[in-house]
């Protein structure tokens, strides 16, 4: 598709192989104030979700990333996937499928913009500014019609991304999740932080992480290459055992990991559990990396810049995958939140997403923050039906806000709180 006005071209690719990894990390570069990469929009993570075969045709992912160009210059790039399901999604569209299928009308293929089986938010449509970004999404919603399917949606979109979105008639719907902001002058270790909660909550977590401590259980932590070989190895056998054990194999495969290891090793904080000399558990919290700092050595970097002692404004952490071999009460709890927050406070993190759904992470500190999805839908029917669900659900979703807001885990509310409006 040709814009001759202003000659953009939009070219549709089968591969995110096909677009040069330079390129692309610098338009995603360009959508942070600080240039910090999201690590799960680096090309090197949707590659890696490629070559591993783990978001393939073959498992219901087919690649057709939306490209605009300038010329020979990559203006704008969006991932996305046309999808043969609602898997590995985390914004729930099951419902809407149903209603196709019982009216005779097919609901899949779909195109789906997103991360697969990542639901962080973040930047959907790189672009270098909100015309270019406005373009890109109305050239998917035209791609969209021309091949005849039923539906688009962004996922877990930005700030940005939704304005546009918006521009070009999508729908918004609204998820929650929970993330922990530490205060603008950081905790000074993790004793200070739990200080800051109510007597009942500092109380819970100090309970639970001494259940673990009696129990014999003691963790080490290793950073971007200093992950062993042996260490990744254990992590997948823990991580795949626990899909195994709820009854489904694991989205993700062992080669993805390995490109992980070999392509962002800077990206990777891995926490083991061991009894004795024994490993019985692991979680593996993706990190960002400052843009100053060479591979393995961004922390420091980073703080020569901030101000030792001072929390490295927009670094995050982010809860994703964990396992066990050996079951430990609350040894989930410690694996997968206090020991990645207290690492994030020593290391001047200043926040750390626990991941999609969870109301008992309030109870951890972690609070509730609106995530955004949009959506278009062909069918003029369905989309009218299916606002006026989204206008009841939106309003439910206020309702339920604005009652987390009442059980807020802290002393008072920070002025950090997400919470605000």
């Amino acid at each position: 598709m040709k814009n001759t006005a202003n000659d953009y071209v939009i070219r549709i690719l089968d591969s995110p192989l096909a677009i040069d990894a330079a390129a692309w990390n610098g338009l995603l570069a360009a959508q942070s104030p600080n240039g910090i990469l999201n690590p799960f929009m680096r090309h090197e993570y949707l590659a890696a979700l490629h070559t591993s075969g783990s978001a393939t045709p073959a498992t219901g992912w087919t690649p057709c990333f939306v490209t605009l160009w300038q010329g020979s210059t990559l203006a704008g790039a969006c991932a996305l996937y046309l999808k043969a399901h609602s898997y590995g999604e985390y914004v729930f569209d099951w419902a809407w499928a149903n209603a196709y299928q019982q009216h005779g009308l097919n609901y899949y293929p779909k195109a789906v913009a997103a991360v697969p089986f990542t639901p962080v938010p973040g930047a959907r449509l790189l672009a270098r500014n909100a015309g270019e970004r406005l373009l890109l999404v109305q050239a998917l919603v035209a791609w969209c019609e021309a091949e005849k399917l039923s539906s688009l949606h962004l996922l877990f979109a930005d700030g940005e991304d939704v304005t546009a979105c918006e521009q070009a008639g999508l729908m918004l719907r609204h998820t929650v999740q929970f993330h922990w902001n530490g205060p603008p002058a950081g905790y000074g270790d993790f004793n200070d932080f739990l200080m800051s909660l109510n007597q009942e909550k500092r109380k819970k977590i100090r309970q639970e992480r001494r259940k673990v401590a009696d129990a014999g259980i003691a963790f080490r932590w290793s950073q971007g290459r200093d992950i062993s070989q042996a260490d990744w190895d254990f992590f997948y056998r823990c991580y795949e055992r626990t899909y195994l054990e709820h009854g489904n194999a694991p989205y993700l495969s062992r080669d993805f990991f390995q490109c992980m290891q070999s392509a962002m090793p800077e990206n990777w904080l891995l926490f083991v559990a061991e009894h004795g000399q024994q490993a019985i558990a692991a979680s593996l919290i993706a990190v960002s990396a400052s843009p100053v700092g060479a591979s393995g050595g961004f922390d420091d970097e980073a703080r020569q810049v901030q101000g030792a002692g001072q929390p490295v404004r927009g670094m995050s952490a982010y809860g994703r995958y964990w396992g066990a071999l050996a079951r430990v009460d609350c040894l989930h709890f410690e694996a997968c939140y206090y020991q990645p927050l207290e690492w994030c406070i020593a290391h001047g993190f200043d926040k750390f997403e626990g991941g999609a759904q969870g109301e008992h992470k309030m109870a951890r500190a972690l609070l509730p923050v609106k995530t955004t999805s949009a959506h278009w839908l062909a069918h003029p029917s369905f989309a009218d039906a299916i606002e006026r669900f989204l206008e009841r659900e939106g309003a439910g979703i206020d309702d339920y806000m604005t009652e987390l807001e009442q059980r807020s885990p802290f002393k008072s509310q920070p002025a950090h709180n997400p919470l605000a409006p």
